[in-house]
């Protein structure tokens, strides 16, 4: 992964087309694997089996999942997005961040047109 990933207060896994974790930072591995990069092991043998179910569901239609989670007093913003090389889906990329428990949401509209 590159060295600016490893920096962010964000976990970062990558994932290939048969779920195997081809790439983490080290937050990533901080959060799901006790520190230890878990390069190669399968997403679905690291999930509950109605997740693993959700993750398989995420695979065959190539979208996304965004949720929250709320573990140890602390709320993650989860994002599990597809990745795509040269056009063609190559696997899943999975974003999770701690959020605050309450926080603004801004309304954005364009600029009138002059």
């Amino acid at each position: 992964m590159e060295t600016y990933f490893e920096e962010l207060p964000i976990a970062i896994t990558v994932s290939d087309l048969e779920g195997n974790i081809v790439d983490m930072n080290q937050r990533s591995a901080d959060v799901n694997s006790h520190g230890e990069k878990i390069i190669g092991r399968n997403l679905y043998d690291c999930h509950p089996p109605r997740a693993a179910e959700i993750l398989r569901s995420l695979y065959r239609e190539e979208k996304k999942n965004v949720y929250t989670i709320e573990k140890n007093g602390v709320k993650k913003l989860i994002y599990q997005v597809p990745w795509y090389k040269d056009g063609k889906f190559s696997g899943l990329i999975e974003l999770s961040m701690e959020i605050p428990f309450e926080m603004p949401h801004y309304v954005r509209h364009p600029a009138p047109a002059s």
